[in-house]
């Protein structure tokens, strides 16, 4: 294959040189090679040369993967006491915000403490008003407390401040038991199991929002290989094409009884709302190990007929098309175990400008792909 496409792309040179020969009446920079490029050319072209070196670059575990909520980003929103459902102010797949009303209950022991509050309120401005030297100490403390208290039992029912305010504005008339559930974090609905009438009891979860700008990834990692892996350790996280960076954050002490494996749990930024709960992917996870390799930027690297290449750049300003056999891929750069020496100096940007303009000096423009 090495020895087919050199020929290839020789023969490519050698009809473009005569092309560029026959048309150099009407053309005059066509008898150029299409590789021959100056610095004032690289430059408007956006192609940078850089000497390959020898890299130390990590080791790195493949494994399935399954996308999870995460659970220090998840709440249960429920009602803290029996309670009827009036109406519904969220729905499922919804995005929320912190404070965002979610649905309004109705209770008997609400409305009995909104009451107890209006009265230890008004009790409580009076004897203020009174001031202490009208009242005893003892009365001016027991009204103090008993509003107080009575606020406190509104706020433990799970009534927000807004609707304890609203209920002391408007008196006896907004006394009716009502309250709404407030969302406590951002985040997606991802439950909502119930409906508008019901009377639930405390505990009864109502939504479960999940904050998914940062979502876990478990992967599954042979036993013998997890003591490779360390917590904190970068991870990629490759799903429908797409490459995401990730960290570990934590490693299991039990193995999946079913199948033999070690749960690795990996941190993922999902702020594009890529990665979704219950999606398989698969998981990079860098490890301990490191070694010298060669190795070239991935953007570097081109595909001409299924092969891997590389433009390696001549001392006479001329680029090269070079094949390569690449053995891995480590965050940005891909090892490369033929093809390439260290020292050798290639196209680590616009690799696909020269591949354009090789293409387009034999195939004529649209054929560049």
């Amino acid at each position: 294959m090495k020895r087919f496409l050199v020929i290839c792309l020789a023969a490519l040179l050698a009809t473009g040189a005569a092309t560029a020969t026959e048309e150099k009446k009407t053309d005059a920079h066509a008898n150029e090679n299409p590789l021959a490029i100056d610095a004032a050319a690289r430059k408007q072209l956006g192609i940078v040369t850089a000497p390959i070196v020898a890299r130390r670059l990590a080791e790195e575990l493949r494994a399935p993967g399954e996308v999870r909520a995460n659970a220090y980003a998840t709440v249960l929103v429920s009602s803290r006491i029996p309670a009827q459902i009036v109406r519904r102010s969220a729905k499922l797949g919804d995005t929320v915000k912190p404070g965002q009303p979610l649905v309004t209950l109705s209770s008997l022991e609400v409305a009995e403490a909104q009451g107890a509050l209006i009265v230890a309120s008004r009790e409580w401005q009076r004897v203020q008003a009174l001031g202490s030297d009208a009242v005893s100490a003892k009365r001016f403390t027991e009204a103090q407390v008993a509003r107080d208290q009575a606020h406190a039992k509104l706020r433990a029912y799970g009534v927000s401040d807004g609707d304890i305010a609203l209920s002391m504005r408007k008196g006896s008339a907004l006394a009716s038991g009502e309250f709404a559930l407030l969302a406590p974090q951002a985040g997606r609905v991802t439950t909502d199991d119930f409906i508008v009438g019901e009377r639930v009891e405390p505990g009864k979860v109502l939504f479960t929002l999940v904050d998914e700008t940062r979502v876990w990834v478990e992967a599954q990692i042979a036993p013998a290989a997890v003591e490779r892996v360390s917590t904190g350790a970068d991870a990629r996280i490759v799903a429908h094409g797409e490459t995401s960076a990730g960290k570990v954050i934590q490693l299991s002490h039990r193995a999946v009884e079913s199948s033999r494996t070690t749960p690795v749990r990996i941190e993922v930024a999902n702020d594009d709302d890529a990665l979704h709960p219950g999606e398989f992917v698969e998981a990079f996870i860098t490890t301990r190990d490191a070694a010298n390799v060669v190795s070239v930027p991935t953007e570097a690297i081109i595909q001409v007929q299924g092969q891997a290449v590389v433009f390696k750049a001549g001392a006479d300003g001329r680029f090269e098309p070079t094949p390569i056999r690449t053995s891995g891929i480590r965050g940005a750069d891909t090892i490369v175990e033929q093809g390439v020496a260290i020292g050798d100096v290639i196209a680590v940007k616009g690799a696909y400008a020269l591949k354009s303009r090789l293409l387009k000096s034999q195939l004529g423009d649209g054929h560049g792909d």
